[in-house]
């Protein structure tokens, strides 16, 4: 029998610090044991988020200041890693699980992610692979990539006790911003970063829409989730709420 898992698509056009509070909700019910193992696909607003290393960088101020000129709120990640970059032609996810040992699996759950958005993506006919391309943004092993010359999509983790939560974005399109805001942000952090080495999925082929990505990730579920509907409920928004000022940047 096919495991269960919870879909959320609930978005909060306006508010794109608070799409990390309500991720955090959704983990600690995860945790708590009150909610069930879920999957959360949105479509974000342009927000710059930033990992708690990013803020200890001497340059961070001016990154700040960088990603706002450009249009684009600043937030903190949920995940660890090195700022990366959300807009409305990519697609977020969050994927909470349950643990009984966080710590035990971690790779295996980066694995599993960024094979299942490889898959998907080698579904709309990329040349999808897993790997880190030098000079991306936020570089890491279980980088999704085109072909191995362009990172299309990155995945991190955060670990809580009793669950897991694996979140990512895949860029769908509109290269030329995503490369002309990552740019200044990189270079006032002190990163290496070489705006060749991020693509799109609509740059390889043909044009793809973020509604094409969700279905092509969840029909490569198909089989291995049962998947259901599953809602936002005013519990998980208040939480969110009391978690949101500490994701928002002076």
């Amino acid at each position: 029998m096919a495991e269960a898992l919870e879909l959320i698509e609930t978005a909060f056009p306006g508010r794109p610090t608070f799409d990390v509070a309500v991720s955090r909700a959704l983990l600690r019910e995860v945790a708590a044991g009150s909610r069930p193992e879920t999957l959360r696909l949105y479509r974000p607003e342009a927000v710059l988020a930033f990992s708690l290393s990013d803020l200890r960088r001497p340059g961070f101020a001016r990154a700040v200041e960088a990603a706002r000129a450009a249009g684009f709120e600043a937030s903190l990640r949920l995940a660890g890693g090195a700022a990366a970059l959300y807009h409305p032609e990519t697609l977020a996810l969050a994927w909470c699980t349950p643990e009984r040992d966080e710590r035990r699996d971690i790779h295996g759950r980066f694995e599993f992610v960024s094979d299942w958005v490889a898959r998907a993506l080698r579904r709309l006919g990329v040349d999808a692979r897993v790997g880190e391309v030098p000079g991306a943004w936020c570089p890491g092993d279980y980088s999704v990539n085109a072909g191995g010359r362009v990172k299309l999509a990155g995945i991190g983790q955060r670990l809580v006790r009793g669950a897991a939560y694996a979140g990512g974005v895949v860029v769908v399109g509109d290269t030329a911003r995503t490369r002309a805001v990552l740019g200044p942000v990189y270079q006032a952090l002190g990163y290496e970063y070489d705006p060749a080495s991020t693509g799109s999925v609509s740059d390889e082929g043909k044009t793809v829409s973020v509604q094409e990505l969700r279905d092509a990730l969840l029909a490569e579920l198909a089989g291995e989730r049962s998947v259901s509907r599953g809602e936002i409920g005013e519990t998980t928004l208040a939480q969110a709420e009391t978690f949101e000022p500490s994701y928002r940047l002076p």
